[in-house]
């Protein structure tokens, strides 16, 4: 396919890269201009000095990029070069409004907007290995589906625009609550004495284990936070969540406090640590002895 990329930070960049790999023509745009460039260089893609650039005549044109007003900007400047039934698929992380919003926008020039935020991380990204949450018009989802796996271990439909970033709010809600129980179990483990590395071998094969304690629980107690998925970013994903949830009714507790947890860990300067650093806010409540 003739796609273009908008977004070539730590998520977009290799997977615009996969996208190349596997044939496509891929043109990538990015807001600093050098990035896009280096990208270019590294992978074989064509560079774009702007949207229009990147979204001329093209059949795909994918983002990943940092908020609602991002998305907005980029595609109000992209619909009017696309080529005639595009397909616009957004995996940034925004608001559900958004989401329906630019699919009402897209549907009247004749493309499709599919809101499809993923999950994995960077090493997800860099692997091929994202999980896929899609809402939008399923038959223009599943025209580009063989495309997205270029990236991903699953795509799935959840229904209609909006319901890929509700499913993503799914996602948060349940890894914020995960972090926080394993950055209290590590803790409490080192108050009372005990080896972490034996302690997670004794546990970590029965009902307690998670992808957060296999990749999270050595580098928690090492007080290793500076990689992985940053506290900004969990605090604006967290914010979609508690907005959606007042205005939906759900409750969400434990959420809220959670995300009250990483403003402390901003606080200590941690903006840019790996959202695991949950546990370094409890490491200076260790007693004394």
């Amino acid at each position: 396919m003739k796609i273009g990329f908008a977004g070539l930070g730590v998520m977009g960049g290799p997977m615009a890269r996969h996208l190349v790999q596997t044939g496509h023509e891929v043109t990538g745009f990015n807001r600093s201009p050098d990035k896009a460039r280096a990208w270019a260089e590294a992978t074989g893609g064509r560079f774009a000095a702007t949207v229009a650039e990147a979204s001329d005549g093209v059949e795909l044109l994918v983002l990943c990029v940092g908020n609602d007003d991002d998305v907005r900007q980029v595609v109000t400047e992209a619909l009017p070069h696309l080529a005639p039934g595009a397909v616009i698929v957004d995996h940034t992380t925004t608001s559900a409004p958004v989401a329906r919003e630019m699919a009402a926008l897209a549907a009247g020039t004749g493309r499709a907007f599919i809101d499809a935020p993923v999950s994995g991380g960077q090493a997800g990204a860099e692997n091929g290995q994202l999980s896929v949450m899609a809402g939008g018009d399923a038959t223009a989802l599943a025209r580009v589906e063989a495309t997205l796996m270029a990236y991903s271990k699953a795509v799935k439909h959840m229904g209609p625009s909006g319901s890929g970033q509700l499913t993503k709010m799914v996602n948060q809600i349940a890894i914020a609550g995960v972090v926080q129980g394993l950055a209290e179990a590590v803790h409490f483990a080192e108050v009372a004495g005990l080896d972490t590395t034996a302690a997670y071998d004794a546990i970590s094969k029965g009902a307690a284990q998670s992808w957060q304690m296999d990749n999270r629980w050595k580098t928690m107690a090492e007080g290793q936070f500076e990689f992985g998925f940053a506290v900004d970013w969990m605090r604006k994903d967290l914010g979609l969540v508690l907005d959606e949830a007042r205005t939906n009714g759900a409750h969400l507790s434990l959420t809220a406090l959670v995300d009250q947890f990483y403003s402390e860990v901003q606080a200590m300067g941690g903006a840019r640590w790996d959202t695991s650093s949950l546990a370094a806010r409890l490491q200076d409540r260790k007693p004394r002895s």
